[in-house]
């Protein structure tokens, strides 16, 4: 007898309806969550609200156009042509108002990253005048979480699944009925991908939320990215040898396009974490820390 768990749940919230939807409130839900964490933070630190409604500005958008602009130009396709399945798919470069459809899903956290990076970057420099290092310490948690919730919707979308297994927790995902997800027509027990990284995700949140209140991380710049980004994109790597390729190229090369990402990212964070931080960059970011933030 074949050991797998059934996985029915459906997004759908309202018969006939595509929105609202369980992975739109995980989405949000996760958002909200990550709000209240670096809330609590600014708060400890004597920071107005008025910066964190300014980094919510930034940091929302960026989320939703980097991780949609992600998907489009890393796992496309750019153009209309027929897969290797025999499959016609219809390119975002030929059909640009393609990409607006975000509801129709396609989210890659590595254009998120970047974006929200680049954001970050304008948000220290025009907004609290600190170094970039310093937001990035505080927003990593908040992130880890809000990852954790958006796995979840991935979860409950039937979407980014595993590759087949016999492991007693597979799971069979009985509305991914399309062809590359079937074995024989047949639907099949795969790897919980979403909630693995779910669960790591939450992981990576329990270790930086420890580490920002009960360790002195906090007042070494970059520290607490680094170990963000070690935790994250690790996990990542790892977890995409079980998680069926989302493009073409996943399924020629050795290593699949959201591993490739991932290295860079990896490499940032054991340079951060390991590093030696020289003396005039912590004085520099001990006055900008120590210099309060005006009310405005």
């Amino acid at each position: 007898m074949e050991l797998a768990i059934d996985w029915n749940v459906e997004s759908q919230l309202i018969d006939g309806w595509s929105t609202p939807n369980l992975y739109g409130l995980l989405f949000v839900g996760g958002m909200i969550f990550g709000y209240y964490i670096i809330k609590r933070m600014f708060k400890s630190e004597g920071i107005s609200e008025k910066y964190l409604d300014k980094l919510l500005l930034y940091v929302v958008p960026a989320t939703i156009i980097g991780a949609r602009l992600g998907h489009v130009f890393f796992y496309g396709p750019w153009h209309d042509g027929f897969n290797s399945k025999g499959h016609f798919e219809k390119g975002y470069l030929d059909h640009p108002m393609e990409i607006l459809k975000v509801w129709e899903g396609g989210l890659a956290s590595h254009g998120a990253a970047i974006i929200i990076l680049i954001m970050l970057y304008i948000y220290s420099k025009k907004v609290v005048d600190r170094p970039m290092l310093w937001i990035l310490d505080r927003i990593v948690a908040p992130i880890a979480i809000a990852g954790c919730f958006i796995r979840l919707g991935n979860l409950v979308n039937h979407e980014i699944i595993g590759t087949p297994t016999d492991l007693p927790w597979g799971f069979n995902f009985n509305h991914a009925l399309e062809e590359e997800y079937l074995v024989d027509g047949k639907v099949v027990p795969r790897h919980p991908s979403q909630l693995y990284e779910a669960i790591c995700y939450l992981i990576s949140f329990i270790v930086l939320y420890r580490m920002y209140w009960k360790t002195k991380a906090k007042l070494s710049p970059g520290k607490l990215f680094g170990v963000f980004m070690i935790l994250i994109w690790t996990a990542r790597f790892f977890i995409e040898f079980i998680k069926v390729g989302q493009n073409e190229n996943d399924n020629i090369w050795f290593l699949k396009t959201g591993q490739w990402l991932s290295i860079p990212f990896i490499l940032i964070g054991l340079y951060l974490t390991f590093r030696k931080v020289p003396e005039k960059e912590q004085a520099k970011f001990d006055e900008a820390v120590a210099t309060p933030l005006p009310l405005k």
